[in-house]
């Protein structure tokens, strides 16, 4: 165990020389309201899926004892917190907290716990831990006489919607309401919220883009990052490629943007950056050889990021530009120094440095 941990630490990325933000002060207009809901009901709403349990890599937890104690709860009436839906612009449910309350009930229902093993099989939900004077342990839902079965599927769970109203444009409540409800036993990173609420193709491509051969040579990473971190970094890229100039912080609320704006993947920008990353990552691989921006001991993430940014809104004429003559310049710049070590995301400096960094790298 102490062996795999010192991995898990050792594939990290250490980004402890960026500079903390300050929260992003952005006044919504947000909707929330109550709805009760039975359990028949919300599998009903289940199977048609209008409920969606994003993708951010953690899978269902509980055991089979803490989901039979829920279930006893309904049976026996006692109070069962409320779960949070988000309603997206498709009027879908996203669950945005009460997963394992609401997959232990979709369960129950169908019979079965858990997903499919690789082998295709699932194990029969029986309620269980629930103690041998309890009536209703070890029985699975069809096992319940009619009236439990019917008082099962008639108890109410309380959610609570939550609804965007303004700003129409940037709607990235969804990530903060997220963010701050997200107080389970390892609170998701910001990448992993941002591939839960902005689902869509390029978050995959993100992840693609991930496992390039030269992007892990420069990160000096072999293995991914199991909060996504790295996958954060190409976000950064991508979002101020041809768009630095007008950059406003925090640096977190402007890769939000960046990913709902794209979420699709089909934007002429996420066409250029996918072509053309590849091509980048090569040519500084080629020219300063392996973890090239980790200049001061970690990653130097605001060195990387001006210098991979400039790169990339230069690739049709890669061939033109010196790079490590112009780089070795560049790291003995003071002022480049300067930019890449305090306040790195604050406006006026990530605006400075990249302007440099433009006249240094292109001449």
């Amino acid at each position: 165990m102490q062996e795999d941990r010192a991995l898990d630490l050792e594939d990290e990325i250490d980004l402890s020389n960026e500079a903390e933000e300050d929260e992003a002060h952005i006044h919504y207009d947000i909707a929330s309201y109550p709805s009760d809901y039975t359990l028949a009901g919300l599998a009903t709403m289940w199977a048609d899926e209008d409920i969606e349990i994003p993708d951010y890599q953690r899978e269902f937890v509980w055991g089979q004892k803490q989901s039979s104690l829920l279930i006893d709860s309904f049976l026996t009436g006692l109070p069962v917190p409320p779960v949070f839906f988000y309603i997206d612009e498709n009027n879908k449910n996203l669950v945005i907290d009460g997963q394992q309350r609401l997959l232990s009930i979709i369960f129950y229902l169908e019979g079965y716990f858990g997903k499919e093993s690789t082998h295709g099989k699932r194990q029969v939900f029986r309620l269980t831990g629930l103690g041998e004077k309890n009536k209703y342990n070890g029985k699975r839902f069809e096992d319940l006489d009619e009236s439990d079965q019917r008082k099962l599927k008639q108890a109410v769970l309380r959610a609570i919607n939550i609804r965007q109203l303004a700003p129409l444009k940037g709607n990235t409540s969804a990530y903060h309401i997220f963010e701050r409800l997200n107080t389970g036993g390892t609170p998701l990173k910001p990448q992993e919220i941002r591939n839960c609420v902005f689902r869509g193709r390029f978050s995959q491509l993100l992840k693609d883009l991930n496992k390039d051969n030269s992007w892990r040579e420069i990160l000096g990473k072999k293995h991914l990052d199991k909060h996504q971190k790295d996958v954060e970094l190409i976000l950064r890229i991508f979002a101020l490629t041809k768009s630095w100039k007008s950059y406003e912080k925090p640096m977190k609320e402007f890769l939000n943007l960046a990913m709902k704006n794209n979420q699709e993947g089909d934007t002429s920008r996420v066409e250029y950056f996918i072509n053309n990353f590849s091509k980048v990552t090569d040519f500084v691989i080629e020219n300063l050889g392996p973890k090239p921006f980790n200049i001061r001991g970690p990653l130097n993430v605001s060195a990387m990021d001006s210098v991979m940014v400039v790169l990339l809104e230069n690739a049709p004429r890669l061939e033109k530009v010196d790079l490590k003559t112009r780089y070795e310049i560049l790291t003995e710049n003071e002022d480049f120094m300067e930019l890449t070590s305090l306040a790195t995301t604050d406006t006026k400096i990530v605006r400075e440095r990249f302007e440099l960094v433009k006249e240094i790298l292109l001449g």
